[in-house]
């Protein structure tokens, strides 16, 4: 395989230990990432290492610090650090099975791949798979990576395994907070029914390549036009969210409105025939009238 491991070490499951390899699942290949730039010159800023009151200092001098009171700290060597004996620092030992949906989602943090080591751990590696599969099952356990420990989940993935790191219960804000001022009414049923028929007309199944990230794809546009020298507009037009109070909106006749709009991706010769055999609305007239203006402004 040509990328290089993240993480090898094994799985432990009782008495079974399986040698593996984890390699990232995601890529941040697709953001734009900028260096802060001496407009002079047009040479890079980079960085100094400084200590108040003596100046740039030597990497070699540096050590790594914690700090117990106010400008006291407790140094540490690397090899100290490092020498930190933890039980998964080369072993996940699978400790706990739950069901599928037991997780929150918002506990998800990052996800791996895992694959058997060598030929000789595939065969153990392909029991632990499916006996996850066919229990409808994730493995729970704690796993030590670059620095400091995790809390982490298996799962099986096609031919492999998914491993993905979990947020600790500290790490994540109790929801209470945020959502106690919401009530506790009940939706009106035929609002419910607009509402559901909606979220059923748009029903599909996933598929990640269909999105992709809009604002990088505009950075990039901006660079190129920049690049070759073109005027850059720097107007837009404003924007003004609506107050509290105001626009107040017609929540049945605004998901009426949503049911009778054609499906973008989709929209066929009949629904076209049959939307010219109606009559227009006066509401319809008027939104037509006004888009040769948006076109304008674009």
């Amino acid at each position: 395989m040509a990328a290089r491991a993240y993480w090898q070490g094994q799985i432990r499951l009782a008495l079974v230990s399986i040698p593996v390899e984890i390699y990232p699942a995601t890529k941040s290949g697709a953001t734009v990432s900028f260096r802060q730039i001496h407009e002079p010159s047009g040479k890079p800023i980079h960085y100094e290492k400084v200590v108040t009151g003596i100046g740039p200092v030597d990497p070699d001098e540096i050590l790594k610090g914690y700090e117990v009171s106010k400008g006291e700290y407790v140094l540490l060597e690397q090899d100290e650090i490092d020498a930190v004996k933890l039980e998964s620092k080369k072993t996940l030992e699978l400790t706990q099975f739950v069901d599928i949906g037991d997780i929150d989602p918002i506990y998800y943090d990052k996800p791996y791949y895992v694959t058997p080591a060598d030929d000789l751990a595939e065969e153990a590696f392909i029991v632990l798979r499916e006996a996850l599969r066919q229990t409808r099952k994730i493995g729970l356990g704690q796993l030590a990576m670059r620095g400091r420990e995790y809390v982490v989940s298996l799962k099986p993935c096609g031919r492999g395994m998914v491993l993905e790191t979990l947020r600790y219960a500290d790490e994540v804000n109790k929801a209470t907070p945020f959502f106690r001022d919401i009530g506790d009414a009940k939706p009106q049923e035929d609002l419910l029914d607009l509402a559901t028929t909606l979220i059923d007309k748009k029903a599909g199944k996933f598929d990640a390549g269909e999105f992709h990230d809009r604002y990088v794809d505009a950075l990039k546009d901006l660079i190129e036009r920049k690049r070759k020298g073109r005027k850059i507009s720097t107007e837009e037009e404003d924007e003004k969210p609506a107050s509290r109070g105001s626009n107040v909106i017609d929540l049945m006749a605004a998901l009426k409105k949503s049911l009778e709009k054609p499906n973008a991706k989709s929209t066929s010769a009949t629904s076209a025939r049959s939307t010219a055999r109606k009559p227009a609305s006066r509401a319809r007239k008027t939104t037509h009238a006004r888009k040769p203006a948006a076109r304008k402004r674009a």
